[in-house]
């Protein structure tokens, strides 16, 4: 192995209290002479990690990173495109596939479907820079549709950096649509990124927009705009706000009735804004009331949605342990640990590991113990 420094680092090395190597140093270091540079005398700044102890991390970073290329390629295509003739009958092909790929994501997963919807994206895009006309229009609204679900398929996959780039996509192709309702759904997508990065003004900063002209809204973008604001309410502890919001969604609920291929989970999930009180009144400390309200959502759940049922669970489990009642916690979790392990959800991850903190006070407790072992399963496939 040859490896070269300049003799100032030699010189400074050398001294009595060197200063610590440069990561690719320490590495080196190792390749020659077997030891890491804690053994040969650096003193070690917090928060290094031996390259041993994060290869595998480092080699999953780097896959994801290969991957996050491959498919942002999709929405950066270059180049000019071959004229021809684009069939309008492609707007209800697109339009099926993509109700194909909703049911999907429930059955599979986020893994399974990114680069086939990403795939999909990027011949949509193609298509749009030769199509005319009413079929150009159209597959720009298809388009943003795609972009929204390969955001939303890096957003359930735990990748916010993936889920914030495709997001943007779906902003810019809603804007080129002039569609008001898809630019409010990408709005709405948009706020859902900054739900799970915990920013609550800036999630209701996004919804105010959306719903800053609301009457030239379908009821369903507007249903979408209101429960996500009070994701943002519950972030800032403003309870009122929570109820407000999702009341008013519930009184337009009645109302969505368009034939819009996307944003259609207020339909097909059952207690849709039940779900959403539920999650706001976990965030707020409400064990309670969240947990009676997790009860009657999950008596609903159909077998086609396990992952949300799993997600539900768990979100469930923090709720009964917040309210004071470790043992129901652990009972719930039980199922919701199995449901991980099957699925790989890194959505039912999170929860569980919200739960585990939920359950700190009981940790040296029998409680603790039977939620230990219950997530051993969890924690032995790599996923806690």
């Amino acid at each position: 192995m040859h490896f070269e420094v300049s003799p100032r680092t030699w010189r400074r090395w050398e001294s009595t209290r060197p200063g610590w190597p440069r990561e690719d140093y320490a590495i080196a270091l190792h390749a020659a002479f077997g030891l890491w540079p804690e053994d040969l005398g650096f003193e070690a700044p917090a928060g290094w990690v031996r390259a041993e102890q994060g290869k595998d991390t480092a080699a999953e970073a780097e896959v994801k990173r290969r991957a996050f290329v491959s498919v942002t390629a999709a929405a950066l295509a270059p180049g000019p495109i071959p004229p021809r003739h684009v069939d309008p009958a492609l707007i209800t092909y697109f339009q099926e596939q993509l109700e194909g790929h909703y049911r999907a994501d429930m059955l599979l997963g986020p893994h399974d479907l990114i680069g086939t919807v990403s795939a999909q994206y990027q011949l949509i895009d193609r298509l749009v820079r030769i199509a005319k006309g009413e079929t150009r229009r159209s597959l720009l609204r298809v388009g943003s549709a795609y972009a929204a679900l390969v955001g939303w398929l890096y957003q359930d996959a735990g990748d916010l950096g993936a889920a914030t780039f495709w997001r943007g996509i779906t902003q810019e192709i809603a804007l080129r649509s002039r569609d008001p309702h898809l630019i409010g759904y990408s709005l709405v997508n948009q706020a859902q990124v900054r739900t799970d990065l915990g920013d609550g003004h800036g999630v209701v900063d996004l919804c105010e927009a959306a719903l800053e002209d609301a009457g030239r809204l379908a009821p369903k973008v507007r249903v979408m705009a209101m429960q996500q604001q009070a994701h943002g309410a519950s972030l800032t502890a403003d309870r009122s706000a929570v109820d407000r919001l999702i009341d008013q969604a519930a009184s337009l609920l009645g109302r969505v009735d368009d034939d819009l291929p996307w944003g259609n989970a207020c339909r097909r999930t059952p207690n849709y804004l039940e779900v959403q009180r539920a999650t706001c009144y976990g965030r707020l400390g409400l064990g309670s009331e969240a947990g009676r309200l997790w009860e009657q959502v999950l008596t609903g759940v159909p077998e086609t949605a396990r992952r949300d049922r799993g997600v539900y669970l768990a979100r469930h489990a923090t709720a009964a342990a917040t309210a004071g009642e470790p043992g129901q916690a652990v009972e719930i979790a039980k199922e919701a640990a199995q449901i991980a392990v099957d699925t790989g959800s890194v959505r039912m991850l999170r929860e569980l590991k919200a739960l585990e903190q939920v359950m700190r006070p009981w940790h040296d407790a029998s409680a603790g113990q039977d939620l230990a072992e219950a997530l051993a399963p969890v924690a032995e496939k790599g996923i806690l």
